[in-house]
């Protein structure tokens, strides 16, 4: 099983599967072998659930976004200092360690 590093990769690999299925039940469409019409049955209500997936997947995942979101802006509003100090010092740590590698 493989591993992606980026969603990138993910969505590319997902697409050119997709464009691949697809490519090969339109090379086979004219064929009326009921094994063939089966397989092609089959593999065209994967795709279609596939694609229903990808899609609750990406509303799942956005609506937690914006909850998560929604709940940093409150925790910035109820203590703005606080925040502003972590945010200086998550800067100053990144800024020397981009320093240092150079």
């Amino acid at each position: 099983m493989s591993t992606y590093e980026t969603p990138d990769a993910l969505r590319h690999d997902s697409q050119t599967l997709a464009d691949d299925a697809k490519a090969l039940l339109d090379a086979t469409a004219g064929v009326a072998d009921e094994k063939v019409t089966e397989a092609r049955r089959r593999l065209t209500e994967a795709l279609e659930s596939a694609k229903e997936c990808a899609v609750d997947t990406y509303h799942r995942v956005e609506e937690q976004a914006v909850a998560k979101a929604r709940q940093a802006d409150q925790v910035i509003r109820r203590h703005p200092y606080e925040s502003i100090a972590v945010a200086v010092g998550v800067g100053t740590l990144l800024g020397l360690l981009l320093a240092r590698r150079q």
